[in-house]
């Protein structure tokens, strides 16, 4: 299996984690960080952007995830390629963005 492969399918976990939370807020009709936003990623972009960013990630996520090899849910390395992108995306997200929305509870110990 070509390694290639293995870091596009990280990356598409990756892209796919971040599809969430901005196609959540979107649709809810709350504002949420976009990379649009001013500053980029700290303030705070409308619904309708946060949709289309959201189903920006999920195309991206779609290409790299079903496009590059051959993807397979039954072999081991493929899955764990795909949820270690997931993974660190969520942490990195937790941290990052807990300091706007209380979730950063080292702030209030």
């Amino acid at each position: 299996m070509p390694w290639l492969d293995l870091i596009a399918w990280f990356v598409g976990g990756a892209v796919l984690a971040n599809a969430v939370p901005h196609l959540v807020s979107g649709v809810t009709g709350r504002p949420f960080q976009t990379p649009f936003a001013k500053p980029p990623g700290e303030g705070l972009s409308t619904a309708t952007v946060n949709v289309l960013w959201g189903f920006g990630n999920l195309v991206i996520a779609y290409l790299l995830i079903c496009h590059v090899g051959a993807f397979d849910l039954h072999v081991i390395e493929d899955v764990v390629a795909l949820g270690l992108g997931m993974l660190l995306i969520c942490l990195f997200s937790a941290r990052h963005f807990g300091r706007f929305h209380g979730g950063d509870l080292t702030k209030q110990l």
